[in-house]
């Protein structure tokens, strides 16, 4: 794995010098099949059909793994096929606890699909109490899936708390990471055993691609994964996955640049104030706040997750403080119950395909935590 700055391994994770021309940029293979030596025996390199393995698409993996301080990573054709690949793994009576501010694709893929195979979902409060998630994995569930910050609502869950109570079960934490990215949170530090992604989103950053995304640290979970991509066609294609390559580049100033306007959504008449407030938490008269702030107090510039709490838009900070206030992940900070009404997917059930991508008239309270449909 590339050591070093995020946005050095944004850069550079994943992306070899080409020996035969010197190229610094990954060529998109545009191949279905691989020769191979001799049959059934692929060169050294291991590829021998695109929908398996891809040079283009192993560079992305190896790049998204290297921003998720993961192991390994695997690409899909959407936010739903890598969700989709997880839930393959699971058999008839299995459970899934996820909160119930869960984006709309997600719950209709867990209720219009895999409920008719016996996998039951249940939904909990966003974010949960502690004692919420005893209660719920006290049931034999197969995993927790977490969305924080939660689409649409923008609600956060502490990973570390739900982290130690699933696994003093040996419960497995899925955290779905597509609004934060691994510039502002990075899940697999937190004790999470798989962050999924979206990458149609910040990630991609153009409004030009529609892909998801895996990662995690555990081998054996990996070739589970990887078995579903390739039995069922979900994975990546070679210009889809250079696309993505091509975002991850810039995700660093792009999130700055998001963050810093989010700050001015403070700004403004009192009464837009205090509607803006509520519904971004880096905000500091959000009630989850404190939840969204690292442990020290050195000056934060994600207003997605942090805000500095005395100016409305921040002095830039030396460039070694910028990095020392992103190591240290928000979701670490002790949890603050959300004041806001209960959201509650079972009686209104999300519905909106593009409302991770722009906001809708049913997702608006998050309109203001982004200046672009990225």
């Amino acid at each position: 794995m590339l050591h070093g700055r995020f946005e050095t391994r944004a850069i550079h994770a994943g992306q070899d010098v080409r020996s035969e021309n010197g190229a610094v940029m990954t060529p998109v293979y545009f191949t279905s099949t691989f020769q191979q030596d001799a049959p059934a025996k692929p060169r050294s390199s291991g590829y021998e059909y695109s929908r398996t393995m891809n040079p283009t698409r192993t560079a992305l993996q190896e790049n998204l793994a290297a921003l998720e301080s993961a192991r390994w990573g695997l690409a899909f054709a959407s936010g739903l096929a890598a969700t989709n690949a997880l839930l393959d793994r699971l058999v008839p009576g299995d459970h899934v606890i996820a909160g119930n501010d869960l984006y709309g694709g997600t719950w209709r893929m867990f209720q219009r699909i895999f409920a008719r195979y016996g996998i039951e979902l249940h939904l909990s409060s966003t974010p949960p109490t502690s004692r919420a998630v005893e209660r719920a994995i006290e049931r034999e569930d197969a995993l927790r899936y977490i969305e924080t910050p939660s689409n649409p609502l923008l609600r956060l869950t502490d990973i570390e708390a739900v982290v130690r109570v699933a696994h003093a079960k040996k419960k497995l934490v899925v955290v779905d990471n597509t609004f934060a990215t691994p510039y502002l949170q990075r899940p697999l530090e937190l004790g999470a055993d798989l962050v999924l992604h979206s990458l149609t989103k910040y990630l991609g950053g153009h409004s030009d691609v529609v892909a998801g995304a895996l990662c995690g640290n555990d081998e054996k979970l990996r070739d589970e994964l990887a078995f579903f991509q390739n039995a069922a066609g979900g994975q990546l294609g070679p210009m889809d996955a250079f696309l993505v390559l091509r975002g991850t580049k810039t995700l660093a100033l792009r999130m700055e640049r998001h963050s810093e306007n989010a700050l001015r959504a403070g700004e403004g008449p009192r009464r837009a104030r205090a509607r803006r407030a509520r519904a971004l938490p880096g905000l500091p008269n959000h009630p989850q706040y404190a939840l969204g702030q690292p442990p020290d107090e050195a000056p934060r510039r994600n207003a997605l997750l942090r805000a500095p709490a005395a100016t409305s838009r921040p002095a830039r900070p030396s460039q070694s403080r910028r990095a020392s206030s992103r190591s240290r992940n928000p979701s670490a900070a002790s949890n603050r119950s959300s004041r806001r009404p209960h959201h509650d997917a079972r009686e209104h059930p999300p519905t909106c395909d593009a409302c991770q991508a722009s906001p809708t008239a049913s997702c608006a309270s998050r309109s203001a935590s982004s200046t672009s449909t990225t």
